[in-house]
């Protein structure tokens, strides 16, 4: 509770019902069953995206099992989760008694040590350590925005325990004096190589929304006529109904306005980008190290000096000021951005197709939306439509387990009662995590659920095997579902094949305010452009090259210098995934990826350090 959790999603277990009795036996605290732990650590993971932290409780063995994909996802996407489980006593353990959810041997290390790769902190607790370790792990997952691990034996758990005389310590950052003058004097350099402010662009990300610094961002690009486009994985973070907004900026793959603004500024900022294959077309982003600020979340670069120990919000107010004193000094007129580019209106008698549904569920969003798109077909055709303002846009596209955003759906609505769901989820993914709408109708919770029926795995179709029998799924009736959970608080429940019948589907949803579920019937090739065009890369990235599996050129491997989509990287032009410094593993902050460019000589430049003790939605 001290943390900003008031509830905990789960599943019980033998090992953790005397847990629950105290957890929900808090007036402040509140019990969310799902259907099983994969689920609840989805729905686990949505509630901290939306709240900064979440909880997840699960039985040894069995139960975390199940959930630990889900834990795996919050890593990924730097998503602070506690997992708690409830394991056997130590009497039990001590004596290596064969135990049910256990492997049989006597050890009950195994699941522990197993979340080690996947958390950045763990405690199995005693009586004696309880209060210091769950604090511990409680202050590592809120500093660090990654997921931590409590193993509490039975008997822990209703062992007397003195309350902690101090609260926990408020997460902490230190800006080094001797960087953060450092890089500003570098910066300042850097900018006033722009013939005007609006030269300067910038491009932001995932991380800066998780070291929570999205009103700095807001801050540096209200600072003068700052071009400013984001990545897939920061979709939602800036105002994109913004005339400074130029789009989603995904490599190759991206529209020209956005495109131009990246790649054609004079100088680019930075902003807690991380460049994955999905969100980057295969890596495909043409950024030129010289020209470019990259702030991580701790560390910063300009051009190739690095200086470490300055926190991200300190980076962007260190930018913010500097930007301001440009405007000041020979301000000029604001680049005027390309506008969203809009299609022909499909006539409402027209077989629905995805360009029509995602043209009028982006006409449907209303400020304040909680918008979940699975990846797929959902993810990227929703991505490249402009949101209202104050819409929080959620996806997961590194972890990109598919059915992911339903359950997400209803940790996000419960943190958020206040405003409306809306979920984007195809017919596949759907069927991973469906009954979850079991416990979304029973929390009471009215979202607006679209569920896109193309018969089958048509993001897979599109990368291979588009006849294949594998890419088949059983075909469901979603408009029955609402029946088969026993609910009849269902204010629409439609299968929907022309655009004028999802026009009337949508009204009716936003007029009774109920749980909607709509099915809409697609076309099962009928593919976003954008993810067409990832999909192509994921082909071609994914097929074999020759020499790669067959054999070696003499004393070395076999050159691959790969095409990603229909682009080769030109020789001699660096790019940031070419010329990183620290890898994920070493710094789960570091912006820098692969090999270190050379640091410039002189104290200010301070290479980030590694090491991982420990390490948030967008």
């Amino acid at each position: 509770m001290e943390a900003g959790v008031d509830r905990v999603f789960g599943v019980p277990g033998d090992y953790s019902l005397a847990l629950l009795d105290y957890l929900t036996g808090q007036p402040d605290m509140a019990w969310t069953g799902c259907a099983n732990e994969l689920n609840a650590g989805y729905a686990a993971d949505g509630y901290a995206r939306m709240r900064g932290i979440g909880a997840l409780c699960t039985t040894f063995g069995v139960g975390e099992l199940s959930a630990i994909n889900a834990v795996a996802g919050s890593f990924a996407e730097h998503v602070p989760v506690v997992h708690i489980v409830g394991s056997p006593p130590l009497g039990t353990q001590a004596a290596a008694r064969i135990v049910h959810h256990s492997l049989g041997d006597g050890v009950f290390t195994h699941f522990a040590e197993m979340h080690e790769k996947i958390t950045c902190a763990q405690a199995a607790l005693t009586a004696a350590t309880a209060c210091a370790e769950i604090d511990r792990v409680l202050s590592t997952v809120r500093t660090r925005r990654l997921p931590g691990y409590l193993l509490i034996p039975a008997d822990v758990a209703v062992a007397p325990a003195l309350p902690p005389a101090t609260p926990l310590p408020a997460p902490a950052e230190y800006a080094d004096p001797e960087s953060v003058a450092g890089f500003t004097a570098a910066a300042r350099r850097l900018l006033a190589t722009a013939p005007s402010v609006s030269d300067i662009a910038v491009l932001s990300g995932l991380l800066t929304h998780r070291c929570g610094a999205a009103a700095d961002l807001t801050a540096l690009l209200a600072a003068g006529p700052l071009p400013h486009a984001t990545t897939l994985w920061g979709k939602s973070l800036v105002d994109e109904t913004d005339p400074g907004f130029t789009g989603i900026y995904a490599g190759a793959a991206s529209a020209d306005a956005a495109r131009r603004t990246v790649e054609g500024a004079t100088v680019l900022i930075l902003s807690g980008v991380e460049f994955t294959d999905l969100t980057s077309g295969f890596f495909s982003q043409q950024i030129i190290r010289p020209q470019t600020i990259e702030i991580g979340a701790s560390a910063v670069s300009v051009g190739v000096a690095l200086y470490s120990q300055v926190p991200l919000r300190t980076a962007l107010r260190v930018l913010t000021s500097l930007v301001t004193e440009l405007s000041i000094e020979h301000g000029g007129p604001a680049r005027n951005p390309s506008p969203a580019t809009g299609t022909a209106e499909a006539p409402p008698s027209s077989q629905l197709c995805q360009q029509a549904l995602w043209d009028r569920v982006a006409r449907f969003l209303r400020p304040g939306d909680i918008v979940l798109a699975d990846l797929g077909t959902s993810f990227f055709g929703a991505a490249t439509h402009r949101l209202p303002r104050d819409v929080t846009f959620i996806g997961q596209p590194l972890w990109a387990a598919i059915g992911y955003t339903l359950p997400a759906l209803l940790g996000a609505c419960l943190a958020c009662p206040d405003r409306r769901g809306i979920l984007l989820i195809g017919d596949g993914a759907a069927q991973m995590t469906g009954q979850e709408l079991s416990t979304i109708l029973q929390a009471g919770l009215s979202p607006v659920v679209i569920v896109v029926d193309n018969d089958g795995y048509t993001i897979e179709r599109a990368i291979h095997g588009a006849e294949q029998p594998y890419n088949d799924i059983a075909h469901w009736d979603w408009t029955a579902a609402p029946a088969l959970f026993g609910s009849g608080r269902v204010g629409v429940a439609r299968r929907v094949t022309t655009a004028g019948e999802l026009d009337e589907a949508l009204d009716l949803a936003d007029r009774l305010g109920d749980l909607a579920l709509i099915q809409a019937v697609v076309p099962r090739m009928d593919v976003p452009p954008l993810l067409e065009s990832i999909a192509q890369a994921a082909s071609a990235a994914n097929a074999p090259r020759v020499g790669a599996l067959s054999g070696c050129q003499a004393g070395g491997h076999a050159a691959e210098t790969p095409a990603v989509l229909g682009r080769s990287q030109p020789a001699g032009r660096p790019t940031l995934a070419a010329s990183a410094t620290l890898t994920r593993r070493s710094d789960p902050w570091s912006p820098w990826r692969g090999k270190q460019p050379a640091a410039r000589s002189g104290p200010a430049t301070l290479l980030p350090r590694g090491g991982r003790s420990g390490s948030l939605g967008g």
